[in-house]
């Protein structure tokens, strides 16, 4: 509602009041509050599997889920031209999520790589598709999203049931969250993990803060200075 008055305050110069609307819509406090599922990497393994025993394209298209933590909008937009799988190092150019106040995010893609294995079978895959052809598709040949023809999220229930989840409280978006926590704690950069899950650094800090304060602490207890530990063997005290 905000956004929309505001593209409206933009269009019309009738309009003077924004304050009005700023001060009525300011955020609700606790309002981004993180309430995310995180899942260990067995637990995400597990789900990937039972996604390809239920069908091997919702299969393939979790898995690069997985893997890249990249939303849903973003997967379905994936070109095979955006898979580069020859080399030592494949990646994806993964296209933006076009969120935000930026509206000419839409051809825009960032490299996200990927394993060797994972390039090899969207490589087999793509085989015989022109390169704007979609990269990942339903089993019965359409694209990916959010339709409610599509379904996604009936499957996703099917599999996380499977694999011995709740899927009212799992969903595909766990394994964005998930992907995130993973690369903050291997120590990956925090601007690095924003700039490969298409996000920001504040977002980052400020939606799994939790789990930086954690990496940190294992950081930080490597420099603590411990008084209880005996002195050094060639370490002498001074008479008087």
């Amino acid at each position: 509602m905000r956004a929309a008055l505001e593209l409206a305050a933009a269009h019309d110069p009738r309009i003077a009041n924004q304050r009005a609307w700023k001060v009525g819509l300011a955020a609700l406090p606790d309002a981004h509050r993180a309430r995310n599922v995180m899942l260990d990497d067995g637990t995400v393994r597990g789900i990937v599997v039972a996604a390809y025993d239920h069908d091997r394209a919702l299969g393939l298209m979790v898995e690069v889920a997985a893997v890249t933590g990249a939303r849903l909008s973003q997967l379905a937009r994936l070109e095979v031209g955006d898979l580069q799988a020859d080399g030592s190092e494949p990646r994806l150019l993964m296209p933006a999520s076009a969120k935000g106040r930026t509206r000419n995010k839409r051809h825009e893609r960032r490299p996200v790589p990927i394993p060797p294995a994972l390039a090899a079978v969207l490589k087999q895959e793509a085989t015989g598709r022109l390169s704007d052809a979609p990269l990942l598709l339903r089993s019965n040949g359409e694209r990916w999203g959010h339709g409610r023809s599509r379904h996604h999220r009936n499957d996703m229930r099917a599999v996380v049931e499977a694999a011995g989840l709740d899927p009212d409280q799992v969903t595909l978006y766990a394994l964005r969250h998930s992907s995130i926590v993973r690369m903050l704690l291997a120590n990956v950069p925090i601007r690095v993990v924003a700039t490969l899950h298409d996000t920001s650094v504040k977002m980052i800090e400020r939606t799994y803060s939790k789990h930086i304060a954690e990496h940190t602490d294992a950081i930080a207890r490597r420099a603590l200075l411990d008084v209880s530990q005996p002195s050094a063997a060639n370490v002498v005290a001074l008479k008087g």
